[in-house]
């Protein structure tokens, strides 16, 4: 029942609302007064009716009697309107702050104001008597800073010596069929871990990788895993490695096909790493070694050859590739791994078939049987 008198009231405060949103704020409080004198302060209308009167008495300047019309709300019984009165009256009645001289700029009066016309004919009299500038230099071909380039030369030899001193060697060991362990040490040859090594060491906690850090040295080993899966953790190694040390790398490309015939395993093992990107530093050495591996397993070496370090007391044949910088880096190898059982058990078998062809000759022969003695 009270949305159409609120519909009502807001009909009869529209031309006054209209009349302020046009900045007529004379207007605005001329169509004000009837409805003020018939709606008392303590009505919700009553209160909208004033808010609106204060705004015209602020839009005109007179904030003393904007402050009056919201102090009168104090009897108004809508809670809100009450608030809004009261923030209003505040701002209303706060001290005016003093503003400092420096932050406004004051005009001088039109005539207090020199004519331009008598200075600029002044300027040019003045500029008439000046004497005529020197003559401009002799000018030559240009000097080469030889001290800044020598600063420059020193300082890029001495970056590339503290940042390429470092032996890295990867190590994968085919500890069984389909198994597989690496090891990864990088030693630094100044005796002090580079920043490199820490952030490679930070960002492989959470990893298979068990990390050791002494001094100047890196050390990572992780467990024996599943071939491919022990190749896709150096990849990524090498990748995260590349990227601390701000080189653009492409993704390292290591594959291991095995063949099991029973006697014996067929290994193939393809290793590509593309090193175009990485310059040759003085001090930089990087190598992979592979154990148990023959040298006759090597299909393809390039563009460095493969070292081959016989069998040893305690230590089996290996194979250690150098890796060169600032090249396509290619390696195949193919060689059989014998199984113990399948051999063991074909010995067995062959031996069985000759006992067997032997007592079958000596039957032949006329021996007979083997009889117990009488």
């Amino acid at each position: 029942m009270q949305q159409p008198e609120f519909d009502s009231f807001e009909a009869l405060s529209e031309p006054a609302r209209q009349a302020l949103e046009r900045g007529d704020y004379g207007r605005c409080q001329q169509l004000l007064a009837p409805l003020l004198e018939q709606h008392p302060a303590s009505s919700p209308f009553g209160g909208q009716l004033r808010l609106l009167l204060a705004t015209a008495q602020m839009g005109q300047g007179n904030s003393a009697a904007a402050a009056a019309t919201c102090r009168s709300l104090r009897a108004c019984r809508d809670a809100s309107l009450r608030s809004q009165a009261k923030d209003l009256q505040e701002v209303l009645e706060a001290p005016a702050l003093e503003r400092p001289r420096e932050w406004s700029m004051t005009l001088p009066s039109l005539g207090e104001v020199q004519p331009l016309e008598g200075q600029v004919q002044a300027l040019a009299r003045r500029r008439r008597r000046l004497p005529p500038p020197p003559p401009a230099p002799p000018t030559g071909p240009t000097t080469a800073p030889l001290g800044f380039a020598l600063v420059a030369v020193v300082l890029l030899l001495i970056t590339a010596l503290l940042g390429g001193c470092v032996d890295l060697d990867t190590s994968l060991r085919f500890t069984a069929p389909g198994r597989l362990q690496i090891s990864q040490t990088s030693q630094s040859s100044t005796g002090h871990p580079l920043p490199w090594q820490r952030q490679l060491a930070s960002a492989l906690q959470f990893t298979p990788w068990s990390v050791r850090q002494d001094h100047g040295q890196l050390s990572l080993k992780a467990p024996a895993l599943p071939a491919q899966q022990a190749l896709d953790l150096l990849a990524a190694t090498v990748e995260q490695g590349a990227t601390l040390a701000a080189v653009d790398l492409p993704t390292p490309q290591f594959s291991l096909q095995e063949r099991n015939w029973l006697l014996g395993v067929r290994q193939d093992f393809h290793g590509s790493l593309d090193l175009r990107g990485l310059q040759a530093l003085p001090g930089l050495d990087l190598k992979l070694t592979l154990e148990p591996w023959p040298q006759r397993a090597i299909r393809k070496a390039e563009p460095l050859a493969v070292e081959a370090l016989p069998a040893r007391q305690g230590r089996p044949s290996t194979l250690v590739w150098h890796v060169q910088p600032g090249a396509l880096n290619q390696l195949e190898l193919s060689c059989w791994r014998w199984s113990r059982l399948g051999v063991g058990a074909l010995v067995i078998a062959l031996l069985l078939g000759l006992v067997a062809l032997l007592q079958r000759l000596k039957l032949a022969a006329g021996f007979g049987l083997p009889q117990l003695p009488a």
